[in-house]
Parts: C-alpha cells; structure tokens; sequence
C-alpha cells in the first residue's frame, strides 16, 4: 500500500487488485517528484476531480482495447480501468478523483491524459488544475493604464467593433462600433458589462447571436479553459457561481467541463441597427492578466457595408 507522509500520499502505486503484489509496468518512475507539492486550494482540486470524472465518462471500453463484461453500471470506463490504463493505483486515482490533497507528478499526468484520450486543449487544462503550470494573475483586474493604453487603438479601428476583455469576459474598454453592436452599451452600468452575464441573462442581447445554441456552449467552454486554476479566487468563483444560479444553461454546459481555446472564427449576428452582419472574431492576449483584445472583422461585403452605414447612424453619438 502506498506510505503515508505529512498526511499526503507520496507514492501513487499500490497493488492494483487487492491482495496482489504486482505492479502495471509504465516504463517509467511514478513516485512524485520532490519539487511538486499539494497546496491547490479544495476547490481546484474538486474541480480537477470533476473535470477526470467528466472525461472517464466520456470513453468507452472498446476505444481503449477493453472487454465488455457485464452489466455497467456507469457510462465510460471505471476509476480501475484508468488505474490500469495509466498504470496507478486503483485508491490512489480514486482519491485525486475525489479532490484529496495528494501529490500529482508531471508523469502521471501524462498517462492519465493517455488514458482518457485527452486532446492538447484537455491535456493542458489538466496539468493547469493540477498545478503543473502557472497560474495568470488575478483576472479581473484592469489597471487604469491598460484601459487608456488601448482606448486610442480602438477607436481608430471603427468602424469595425473592438473590445478590451478580461478571462471572465468582462468588457473593460470598447470603440464606438462595439457599443452599439448588441445595445447601447452606455447605458449598462460598468460592474455589469460582462458578455456572458449578458448573454445567459438577457434575452434581447441573446437574440442579437443567429447560433445562438453554438455560442452558448463555446463561450462556457472557454471561460473553464480561461479560469482554469483562477477558479478558487473570489472574483472568478462570484461570476461562475452567478452565473450558474441565475442561468439553467450555464449550469448545464459548466458541467459538461468541456474547454476550448481562443480562436478564429465567424459568427452570425442581427445588429439592432442594420441587420444581418457576419463577423470574423479575431482576439489577442494583451497582458500577463489574460486581458484579450477582439477585433470584429467583416466577413463578406454586405457586412462591411452595413458597418459602415452603421457607424453613419452612430457618427453623432458621442461617449458619456
């Protein structure tokens, strides 16, 4: 069995059928390395279970070589074929999935990744949970000087909408094309300038999105990728856990533990102003915080135009 100090597992092999003496051979050590130790906060660590549960669930026995033998009585495989797959034991893995505070190696990790056929995004989410990575700086944050460095930027992109973001997609700073995209954002208290609280809770800013069901399920997808181990602090558990009191939806796709990157991509909006546009998002990491920039791009030639007739009808409106 596996020794015990400071009350935290240091070996992570154990026999793995009990009264057995023989260990799967991985080809490598699995004891944990020195310089890794357990001071993730509870919350990381349920999170960590959590997010190993929801992917256990999602592999089948036949997708990793396995039998079927008998009834199942949970979809995807059992905590002991990960064990054996990833060539831990069998208590041990069962303790990380239910966020004890013992240590994770890189090692380890990364058979347990194997084992659950994790893509690069999942994988990198996990070492994160984890504590194999560096956790950003508090993300909501924005200093003064970020805001009045990129106000200027913004402005001479109009008339294409561009935004100044935190991870937890609070809107910071915005252009004049951005205002007036969904609403008038103006007239939206600061505190309460957040995409996805918006979006989850107001049903006129979520008709502007034609996909609205895809955007849904991106944009928690990618909050879980952008917090990752930023989930313990308070600002970034307030807006999860509003989020998931005030919206049955949220709640749902924050379950599902899937995560996604930033990236390219076009999406279909109906502008309150001029109809239909087709935009090309476009973001960049702008600070060691996780700020991002997005830039709004035209995707075909009646959007470009119908920015522009935007921006005609907007020309007299002056910021508060």
């Amino acid at each position: 069995m596996p020794s015990i100090l400071k009350g935290r597992l240091s070996w992570h092999q154990e026999p793995i059928y009990g009264g057995t003496s023989h260990y799967l051979d991985t080809g490598f050590s699995v004891r944990e390395d020195e310089d890794m130790t357990e001071t993730r906060p509870a919350a990381i660590r349920r999170e960590l279970g959590d997010f190993l549960r929801s992917r256990r669930e999602r592999v089948t026995p036949q997708q990793v070589g396995l039998p079927l033998t008998g009834r199942r009585r949970t979809p995807g495989l059992r905590r002991e074929e990960v064990a054996v797959l990833a060539g831990v034991g069998v208590t041990w893995y069962t303790w990380l999935e239910q966020g004890r505070p013992i240590n994770v190696s890189i090692h380890v990790l990364q058979a347990i990744a194997r084992a659950l056929h994790l893509d690069d995004i999942e994988r990198r989410h996990l070492h994160q949970l984890a504590g194999s990575s560096t956790p950003k700086a508090e993300p909501t944050e924005c200093a003064p000087g970020l805001t009045a460095a990129f106000q200027p930027v913004l402005d001479k992109l109009d008339p294409f909408p561009a935004c100044l973001q935190t991870p937890l997609f609070d809107v910071v700073a915005y252009n004049r094309a951005y205002r007036f995209l969904f609403t008038d954002l103006d007239l939206i208290p600061p505190g309460e300038r957040n995409c996805a609280v918006q979006f989850f809770t107001d049903p006129d800013w979520r008709s502007r999105y034609i996909d609205g069901e895809l955007v849904a399920a991106r944009m928690v997808a990618r909050m879980r990728a952008e917090v990752g181990t930023d989930l313990g602090a308070p600002a970034a558990a307030g807006v999860v856990d509003d989020l998931r009191e005030r919206s049955e939806e949220f709640a749902r796709l924050w379950a599902r533990h899937d995560v996604l990157p930033q990236q390219y991509e076009t999406k279909r909006l109906d502008s309150p102003l001029v109809g239909q546009l087709q935009l090309n998002f476009v973001s960049t990491s702008v600070s060691e915080t996780g700020h991002r920039m997005t830039v709004m791009t035209p995707a075909d030639e009646s959007t470009s135009l119908r920015l522009t007739q935007m921006a005609d009808l907007t020309v007299a409106t002056t910021r508060m």
